[in-house]
Formats: structure tokens, C-alpha cells, sequence
């Protein structure tokens, strides 16, 4: 799985028309998942055909194309990335780039649920640190929200990580009164465990067979609520992406804050997502995409698929249109989460 693909001549770093240089890929391996959060999915989700997926070798073949672009930084997502068969074989040959150097970080998103089996092989390719999505640690609320998880599955997987030697930040969706008040235990808990937490508001993609409305808790409330009983230091630094910071000054523990519908995060976006079919989207919350797996397909140098890059990039936009529907109900991007990879 390592192609040696002769590269187009001028073929240079990623700048988009705001002058934003794009270092970040994010990549859905797979739609299909083993949860169905409420806030993500349907419960009885149809999910692309298995024949229209990229292979393994085509995902290497592009995440690859894109670090010799300039890309420093490849997560992997899905739906659920380690329920795709084999999905070992691919991170492995990915972390050759970690070691010349090309790439700085490879990283994924998990649900945790496979996490115990997989942890050890992950730091093994070169992993070393992975987000894991938990919205409650009370078992009975996980399943209300998950449908199909179960906690000691999670918990014992975030454990396996942290034996392995991989950093876990915890993500939590911010849903109103489902984990509302129980916010300020999962911070507890995380800081007891050396667990860094970033909160985010649900966005309004796909249907779910749910009223967002109902789901939507700003974290603006949040916050405040928070500052009431802890110290908030805002902190400087930025990934690029959509997360604002601050220190817990009590416990010594970063807390991020991603608002997508509250506050436009856009101004300093370094990334662009690949689904598992070759569609590549220059904003999450956006419907423009491009197709690059024609050009992958067609030809067996890179020329046409940069050459496809270049005019993607180009009209990356400058920030998401993302709003909830009071009246209508509809998702603001009708695509589900788990197609383009969070």
C-alpha cells in the first residue's frame, strides 16, 4: 500500500482565496458506525453500498497526495473509522509519513467501542492520541443517546488507550436536558483521569428523526455556568479549527468550546474533509464539494487528481452557513455527520 505516483511539477502548497493555507485532512473511512447517537443518526440509518467505497489502497493513494501538498496534520473519522474492515493495514501505511517527517500527527475520532482491541497497534503505527466521543458517563443516559452502546465498552477502551500510551481528549455534544447537568461531572472525571474535554453545540446536519430545537443547548450558558464555580483563563492558542480554549485554574485541565451555531469559527480554517467515496468538502457546513475519485481513477499519475485539488481549494468558502430551523424543522446541510467525517 505504499504507490510510488509521479506528481504533477507545480503542484504546491494549499492556499485558499482568504489566504488560508490548508495543512488539515480530515478523512471518513466509512459512513457505517455501531452507535446511533441521536444527534448524528437515524436510528435505522441506510448506508452507502460497500462497492462505492474507496479501497484502502485509494484512501492511501489521496491522504498521501495531500501530505506531499502540504498537509502536516491526517485524522481519520467516520461514522466509526476502526469498524472498517482491515482499517489497520491502511493507518500503518499512513504512518510512514510520520516517519520522514512529511506528516506531523495521525491521529482519529472513535467512539471508543473498539478502542481496547485497537489501542496497542495504534500507537504501535505511529498514533499518539485519539478523540474519543462521550456525552455521559451514567450508563442508563448513554444508551438513551448512543441507542446501541454500552459505557463499560467505552470506558474500558479509553483505559486500554491510556495504558497504550495514547492522550485521550473526550468529546461532549452539549445536549439540553438530556446531559445538561451533568456537564460539570464528565469535567471532574476527565480531570481525574488526565483527560483534556471540548464541548460542542449539536450541528444542524442530516435528518435524525429529532427536533434540534429540542437538542440545542448554546454554550455561551455553558460557560457562564461554569464560571461560576471554576476560574476560566481564555488561552491564546489556536488549532486552526473550530475550538476556543481556556484553563480550568482549579484542576490545571483545557476546555474547549466549539460553537458553530453561537460563534462563526471559520476566520482561521486550515482544513478540508474526504469521505470515504472521494467527495472532498472544503466546509462542514457547506454542500460544495468536489469528486476526486474520477481523477484518482483515471489515470495512474497524479496530474488530473491535483489538477482537481487546485479548483477545489479555490473555492473553499470563507465560513459555514449553519442555522437551525425553527419554523421548518430541516438540517441546515442535509448530508449526515457520519458522511463527511465530523
Amino acid at each position: 500500500m505504499q504507490p510510488v505516483i509521479p506528481a504533477s511539477p507545480n503542484a504546491g502548497p494549499l492556499i485558499d482565496p482568504f489566504g488560508r493555507r490548508v495543512d488539515y485532512l480530515r478523512v471518513s473511512v466509512t459512513d457505517r458506525c455501531d452507535f446511533r447517537c441521536v444527534y448524528c443518526m437515524a436510528e435505522h440509518m441506510t448506508f452507502l453500498p460497500k462497492a462505492e467505497l474507496l479501497t484502502l489502497e485509494e484512501l492511501d493513494r489521496l491522504c498521501s497526495a495531500f501530505i506531499r501538498r502540504g498537509v502536516r496534520k491526517l485524522r481519520l473519522t467516520g461514522g466509526e473509522p476502526l469498524v472498517r474492515r482491515n482499517i489497520m493495514s491502511l493507518i500503518q501505511a499512513l504512518g510512514r509519513h510520520l516517519k520522514t517527517g512529511d506528516l506531523e500527527e495521525l491521529t482519529l475520532t472513535t467512539n471508543g467501542s473498539q478502542l481496547e482491541r485497537f489501542a496497542g497497534d495504534l500507537y504501535a503505527a505511529g498514533v499518539r492520541r485519539v478523540n474519543v466521543s462521550l456525552d455521559t458517563l451514567d450508563p442508563d443516559r448513554f444508551q438513551e443517546i448512543t441507542r446501541w452502546g454500552r459505557l463499560p465498552q467505552v470506558l474500558g477502551g479509553i483505559r486500554a488507550a491510556k495504558e497504550a500510551g495514547l492522550r485521550v481528549k473526550i468529546n461532549t455534544v452539549a445536549l439540553k436536558d438530556t446531559n445538561e447537568a451533568e456537564i460539570e461531572t464528565l469535567l471532574e472525571w476527565c480531570a481525574r483521569e488526565g483527560h483534556d474535554l471540548t464541548l460542542i453545540e449539536t450541528m444542524p446536519m442530516g435528518e435524525i428523526e429529532e427536533d434540534r430545537t429540542d437538542q440545542y443547548l448554546p454554550l455561551s450558558t455553558v460557560r457562564a455556568r461554569l464560571a461560576t464555580r471554576y476560574t476560566l483563563t481564555d488561552l491564546p492558542h489556536s488549532t486552526g479549527g473550530p475550538a476556543r480554549y481556556v484553563r480550568i485554574e482549579e484542576t490545571g485541565q483545557q476546555l474547549g468550546f466549539i460553537t458553530p451555531m453561537t460563534h462563526n469559527f471559520c476566520e482561521a480554517c486550515n482544513r478540508v474533509r474526504l469521505t470515504c467515496t472521494g467527495m472532498l468538502y472544503m466546509c462542514l457546513g457547506q454542500d460544495d464539494s468536489a469528486d476526486l475519485r474520477a481523477p484518482l481513477r483515471a489515470s495512474s499519475d497524479d496530474r488530473l487528481l491535483d489538477a482537481a485539488v487546485d479548483a477545489a481549494i479555490a473555492g473553499k468558502p470563507k465560513g459555514h452557513d449553519f442555522v437551525i430551523d425553527r419554523r421548518g424543522r430541516q438540517p441546515a446541510v442535509r448530508r449526515h455527520m457520519s458522511v463527511t467525517g465530523g
